[in-house]
Parts: structure tokens; C-alpha cells; sequence
């Protein structure tokens, strides 16, 4: 825990809490200036205990536990908590600095937040993806808070000369009830920082009876006010004495080389002060740059005009055949025949020979880019062998690894300074900007900024996969399922980092495949072969999105088949309540998470569909070309249900009148966060299934800008989005949010569009497939 003087009263400070973005020079500078205390102990990394193990300990550099590294308390009582993630709209950069003060008994109105700059050895891992922040950092910020409660609590003991058992922290002060004695933090700060940081083992945690905050949804994110009133600072906002301004020209192809340009007419535009060469790595290299031509200009208009008249002649290379009509032929053609067996239960061929019906569904659904709404944007300024990075990044340490070692210098001698993030969706976890700018930077001798343009970012981003889903469901004489057949033919994320990949990974096919819960005695899921052509990176929720759109748009041609209720239907495929097993798989992938904390349990994914279909007011009366469609899917462990509503008019332009989404996420932080990000993934899951396509042509992105490549309009988006958030057990430990709401929401669409119009789409996007 560090001390230091006040940093200057902030005003309106009681309406909100401050956010400081600062570098990691500012931060030593402003923890030990003359007058405050510095513990200039080492860091600790400690393992988190709690009453369930997370994954956390497995991430690259683990948990740090240690209050010196996380918060620091003014003589004037104002206590700063470090954020350590990356803020992209989640609300993480005051959910985990809230855990911590309500373990210190901090008031929140006397908190200032912090962000941290990417440094993996001090903080431990930053990487922002996956939605587990809070699942991995609940218990590791409650136990900083903690400590940092012990040590002030050990230091009002020692200076009344009193048991530390007789005094307890109290909203933002030490009380000893027996003499009525109070002491504020500030005022206990520098005799707590020369107590010992208590150990882990004894540690007492707060009652969750007793929190304040925690649960509650009576807190905003820290950036609210900045966001709304425009003073938030996004990569973009980053200024710097002598910058330059870049923008790249990109090889059109994946894997094209530059073979040769011209830039006379592009130096003619005033205000462009050079062009050059940019190194780029030969595909597939990670999250190296694909190199090209930049144009140094005054300023980001003039550079992009002098991009305008460059004439570049490239070298299209290996994928300048990429074409996504017939690439898509050849999908369909692999999932028509057997591929690498990844789960086999019972004997499926067996049990579709036997079968009185076989009902088949084969799903397609191409790429998709993330467009977030800034696009990827770095300011670096490298001098010698130190750099020093801007950017919104979702995974800051590894933006530092990957700056220093295409520098070639010491990983500590680079400083990743995090910004707000307009939008990440798994875009930003790739550096491949941060990485151009430093190259630049580098190169020119100045601060340099790299901005991308919304084409650059459609044509040259790490795009969502493209998918062929094929099911085939054996039915017995009374219309049970006994067999289940999946077959998922995708290109690989893991052919971004090496060449030859051409099945699944394990964590691609734990996404809604291999995980199937369905109890169902012959099961049989089969990976065939696909390449890739272009660059596949993640996004959010990743091969959730294909799976839970073939799974459950099948679950509910079968209840069509069979003449059933697909509410009724999807709860006997789900099942008894039990923990399903999953001995037939090598090498599970649950997300990270352990299977003994984190099991498939049916009981919970049957009670959100029970619970939505409560809420929804499933089977309610409608208008006339009106229709219901539930879907239902387990990802990022947790267990999520949704229930559209759909009306389509007499030429088949269609709306979305209401969404129900019923969500168990286990103990969660912040229940305003999760509204906002369910009401965030229908919108997103809408756009998606509506409009998201990315396509080829000669191995060149057909779509450059939100022309056609279109997001949902205000106008278009869910009138009414209901969110039902279940209650958690006393020891349900934490799971997502932020990317498990987009995969149950196009199929439970698409099942509403078969219920109004008797119209199966098996293709996304839905594009004018409904349009008479």
C-alpha cells in the first residue's frame, strides 16, 4: 500500500469518481513525492484461495496479490485503486477497484481510480478478453482490500495501544467502540504502510450480508461523466510535442508483398512530409504488421490524401483466389463427409441407420469484421532502446512483449500507457497497430500516431471465421432424439500464429461443440478440415456464435418436426438436472476454468430457459405476423436464455418489438453492468444476424464501410430489452458477461422469423432472404 499527498481536490468530485490515465513514470512520480510514503518492497505474486480454484493462476504471469501494488491512500483520506484491465464499455475499470474498496470499507465517493500501464510482472496478467476479469479477479480484489483493511486496522491498534481485535474499519475510518476513538485513512496511511502485508491464510473476508456496493447496481462506471460530457481520452485524443500523423497502405491480400510504388503526386499534397517503406512480416507471424507504404503528414487528413495518389503495384501472393462463393462449396462439401472425430458417444451411424426419421440442418455463416467504433489507432515515441506506447489496447503486456521484442530491446524498457477504449470486441487484443507505430517511430527519430480508417480496419483487421455447421438428429417412433450427429467445418484462429493449421483448437471446439449438453445416448462431433485464407482472430464470443446458431436452430426444426413446443422440446433434449460428462473428449477446453468449479450443469441451464420462458410470457396471444423464438446456450460458463419477439410485414421488412434474456453468471459485481451488456449483445446479436457479412473476391475484402458492411440503427434496434438476472447461490463462483448474450440471440430470432412466416433460414445474414 503506498502513501502519498493529496493529488488536488477534484471538483464535482461527490458526483463521480476521478479517473486518472497516466504513465508509469506519472504514477512513481505521483506515489512518492516529497512528503508522502513509498513502500518500496518487492512484489508479491500470491495465489488467490477461495472456496472454488478459477484459471487465473494459469494465465501467462498469473494473480498479483499485494495492496502495495493496487492502492495507495493520501494524508487527505483519498484512496487510489489501480484498474489494471483495459475499459471497452464492460464497466471493468470500476468493478475491480470497487471489490477492492468495499473489502477496505473505502467509500466509493473518496475513491480515485487509476488506470495501469502494461506491465505483467507488477499487476499480473492485464489481457481484457475472455469475460473473465471479475471470475478470475473477484476473490484476488477482495483479498487486496482486505489486507489493505488489515494493515490500517493493525496500525489504529498499535497507536491506541489496544487488541487489533478491538478496532474494525468503518466507512472510510478505523473505530475503536470501547472509547468511541476514530481515526480517518489518511490519517492512519503512513503507519499502515510499515505494517506487514498479512498472509493470504488469514485474511478474513467480508459477510456478503455486509456489502455495500458489491451486488447492490447503485454504481456507475467511473467514466460515465467523461464519456457523456466528451473528456474521455481515446487513442485518437493522444497528443504529443513533434508528432507525426501515418496512415498505411496495405497489401489488399493476405500474405501480399509490395512490389513496387510511386509517390510523386502523394508528396505533392501540402502538409505530407514523407513516404516510406513498412516492414511486414511474412503471414502467418502472430500479430506483426502486414507491412506496405506509410505517408508522414501534419496532420491525419493530409495523410490519408496522400495515401489517395500513391500508385503501389503489390504482389498478390498465395490467397489471391480467395473467393468466399466457391470457398463456401467447399465447406459444405467437407461437412457432407466424415472428418476428425473430437467426441463420440454410443454409435451414431448405427442409430441414424436404425432411425423411423433423420432431420439434417446445414448452417453457413461468413465472416464478420468488428468494426468497433474507434478504429485502431497508437501513438509511439521511441528513443534508442525505450518506447513508449499509447493505445487501446485490450491486453497491454502483451502489446509490451510484442513492442519489445520487434525493437529489439528489453521488455523494461517499454511503457504501454492503456486508453479508453471505443469498442474492442476482441479487435484490440491484436497490437499489429501499436506494433506499426513503434516501427515508425522508430524509423523517423519522432513521436509518430497511426491512425486506421474504417476501410482499413473492414479490409485489413483479424476477421470472425467463417462457419458450415452441419447436424444430423436421428428420431426414434415417438420422436425422441437418439442420435446426434455435428459436424463443424471453420478455418482456425490458430492459423493466425502458424502455418498448417488446419483443424479447430481445442478452445475453438469447446465453444458449443465437443460441450453439447444435451442428453442424448448416441453423440458424435466431427471436425473436418479447413484452411485459411485470410487473417481469423477472435471475437466476441467467438465459435459460440456458429454453434448456438446451428444447435439451437435445429433443436427447433426437430420440435417443428415432431409437431412439439420448442420451449418444451429444448428442455427435453437439455435433460435431468446433472453435471454432464465429458469423458469421450481429449483435451476439454472449459474456458480456462476447472471442471470441478465450473462443471456443464443442466439443472442451471434448464432453470435460465425456465425462468426466460416465465418472464417472456412464452406462448403469449400475438398480432398476425408476430412470432416467438427461444434459444438457449452455455458459454464463458455461464448459463444465458433468450426469447425474441419478431413482426414482419406483408413485404417482409421486420422488426424486433421485444427481447427477453434470462442470465446466471453466478456472484456477480455489478448488475447495471449486465444489463447494459445483455441490452449491448441484442443489439449486437440483431446487427449481426441482419447485416454481418464479409466476403472475397480475388482474395480482396468485397466491403470497406458502413455501406455495406451496416451496423443497426437506432431506429432498427430491440424496442424493449428485458434482462432477468438470476440470483446466485451462496458459493456460485463468478462467470461472463461480456461476450455470452450475442450467441443464443440470432437463432432464437431466426426461430421467431419460422413462427411468423413458416420461413427457415439456415444462413446468415438474413440480408433481403425475407423480402417478397
Amino acid at each position: 500500500m503506498n502513501i502519498r499527498t493529496n493529488p488536488g481536490k477534484l471538483r464535482g468530485f461527490e458526483k463521480h469518481v476521478k479517473v486518472e490515465n497516466v504513465s508509469r513514470r506519472s504514477i512513481l512520480k505521483g506515489l512518492g513525492i516529497a512528503g508522502s510514503f513509498v513502500l518500496a518492497a518487492p512484489v508479491m505474486t500470491r495465489q488467490a484461495f477461495a472456496a472454488y480454484e478459477t484459471g487465473a493462476g494459469k494465465m501467462p504471469h498469473g494473480v498479483v496479490v499485494d495492496p502495495r501494488v493496487f492502492v495507495a491512500i493520501a494524508p487527505d483520506g483519498i484512496v487510489t485503486i489501480v484498474a489494471h484491465r483495459s475499459e471497452m464499455g464492460t464497466g471493468v475499470r470500476t468493478s475491480l477497484p470497487l471489490i477492492v474498496a468495499e473489502e477496505m470499507e473505502a467509500e466509493w465517493s473518496r475513491v480515485h481510480v487509476q488506470q495501469a500501464h502494461g506491465d505483467e510482472v507488477k499487476f499480473g496478467n492485464q489481457d481484457t478478453d475472455g469475460s473473465r476479469s471479475t471470475r478470475h479477479y473477484l476473490i484476488p480484489m477482495r483479498q487486496i482490500g482486505a489486507s489493505a483493511r488489515s494493515m490500517l486496522e493493525a496500525a489504529a491498534a498499535k497507536k491506541w495501544g489496544v487488541p487489533v481485535t478491538e478496532v474494525k474499519a468503518q466507512n472510510h475510518e478505523v473505530v475503536h467502540s470501547a472509547s468511541g476513538r476514530k481515526a480517518g485513512f489518511g490519517e492512519l496511511a503512513a503507519d499502515a504502510a510499515k505494517q506487514s502485508v498479512p498472509s493470504i491464510e488469514g485474511l478474513k473476508l467480508k459477510d456478503p450480508k455486509d456489502f455495500r456496493y458489491l451486488g447492490k447496481g447503485q454504481v456507475s462506471i467511473v467514466d460515465l461523466h467523461d464519456i457523456t460530457t466528451g473528456k474521455a481520452h481515446y487513442g485518437a485524443d493522444i497528443r504529443l510535442p513533434g508528432l507525426k500523423y501515418a496512415v498505411i497502405a496495405r497489401p489488399p491480400v493476405t500474405g501480399g508483398k509490395l512490389k513496387s510504388f510511386d509517390d510523386s503526386a502523394a508528396m505533392k499534397i501540402p502538409g505530407v512530409e514523407k513516404v516510406m517503406e513498412v516492414k511486414g512480416w511474412p503471414w502467418p507471424s502472430k500479430f506483426q504488421p502486414l507491412g506496405g507504404v506509410a505517408v508522414i503528414a501534419r496532420n491525419t487528413g493530409a495523410a490519408i490524401k496522400g495515401r489517395d495518389q500513391l500508385k503501389i503495384v503489390w504482389d498478390d501472393g498465395a490467397n489471391a483466389k480467395y473467393d468466399s462463393v466457391t470457398y463456401r462449396a467447399s465447406l459444405e462439401e467437407a461437412a457432407r463427409k466424415p472428418g476428425l472425430v473430437v467426441r463420440k458417444e454410443g454409435d451414431v451411424d448405427a442409430a441414424l441407420k436404425s432411425a423411423d426419421k433423420v432431420i439434417t440442418g446445414e448452417y453457413y455463416l461468413p465472416h464478420l469484421a468488428h468494426v468497433s467504433m474507434e478504429p485502431p489507432v497508437a501513438v509511439a515515441d521511441v528513443k534508442g532502446d525505450k518506447a513508449q506506447i499509447w493505445a487501446p489496447v485490450q491486453s497491454p503486456g502483451g502489446t509490451r512483449e510484442d513492442v519489445a521484442k520487434t525493437l529489439g530491446i528489453p521488455e523494461d524498457n517499454v511503457t504501454v500507457n492503456v486508453t479508453l477504449l471505443g469498442g474492442g470486441f476482441g479487435r484490440k487484443s491484436k497490437c499489429d497497430f501499436a506494433l506499426e507505430a513503434a516501427l515508425l517511430s522508430k524509423e523517423l527519430g519522432a513521436p509518430v500516431k497511426v491512425q486506421w480508417t474504417r476501410e482499413d480496419d473492414v479490409h485489413n483487421g483479424f476477421l470472425h471465421t467463417v462457419s458450415v455447421e452441419r447436424i444430423e438428429a436421428g428420431l426414434d417412433k415417438s420422436g425422441k432424439v437418439t442420435a446426434w450427429r455435428h459436424r463443424s467445418v471453420a478455418p482456425t484462429i490458430a492459423s493466425t500464429f502458424a502455418a498448417g493449421a488446419n483443424h479447430e483448437a481445442a478452445f475453438e471446439l469447446g465453444m458449443g461443440l465437443v460441450d453439447m449438453p444435451f442428453e442424448i445416448a448416441n453423440i458424435q462431433c466431427e471436425n473436418p478440415e479447413a484452411a485459411a485464407f485470410t487473417r481469423i482472430g477472435w471475437f466476441r464470443s467467438v465459435s459460440n456464435i456458429p454453434r448456438a446458431f446451428a444447435v439451437q436452430s435445429m433443436v427447433a426444426e426437430i420440435a417443428q418436426a415432431t409437431g412439439r413446443d420448442p420451449k418444451d422440446m429444448l428442455l427435453e433434449l437439455i435433460g435431468s438436472p446433472r453435471i454432464v460428462k465429458l469423458d469421450s473428449v481429449k483435451d476439454l477446453w472449459n474456458y480456462g476454468e476447472p471442471y470441478d468449479s465450473y462443471p456443464i450443469d443442466t439443472a442451471r441451464l434448464r432453470k435460465v430457459v425456465e425462468l426466460v420462458a416465465e418472464k417472456g410470457e412464452w406462448g403469449r396471444s400475438l398480432p398476425k405476423g408476430h412470432g416467438l423464438g427461444i434459444a438457449v446456450h452455455r458459454s464463458f460458463v455461464s448459463y444465458i436464455a433468450t426469447i425474441v419477439e419478431v413482426a414482419i410485414d406483408d413485404k417482409g421488412k421486420f422488426t424486433v418489438p421485444r427481447v427477453d434474456t434470462a442470465i446466471d453468471c453466478g456472484t456477480y459485481v455489478n448488475p447495471e453492468r449486465i444489463h447494459s451488456q445483455i441490452e449491448g449483445a441484442a443489439i449486437m446479436g440483431l446487427s449481426l444476424a441482419k447485416y454481418g457479412e464479409i466476403s472475397f473476391k480475388d482474395g480482396k475484402v468485397q466491403q470497406s464501410n458502413f455501406d455495406d458492411f451496416p451496423v443497426i440503427r437506432m431506429d432498427e434496434s430491440p424496442a424493449i430489452t428485458n434482462v432477468h438476472i438470476v440470483p446466485p447461490g451462496p458459493d456460485t463462483p463468478p462467470s461472463g458477461v461480456g461476450e455470452p448474450g450475442v450467441p443464443p440471440f440470432a437463432p432464437a430470432l431466426i426461430n421467431a422469423i419460422f413462427a411468423a412466416t413458416g420461413k427457415r433460414i439456415r444462413a446468415l445474414p438474413i440480408g433481403k432472404q425475407l423480402e417478397t
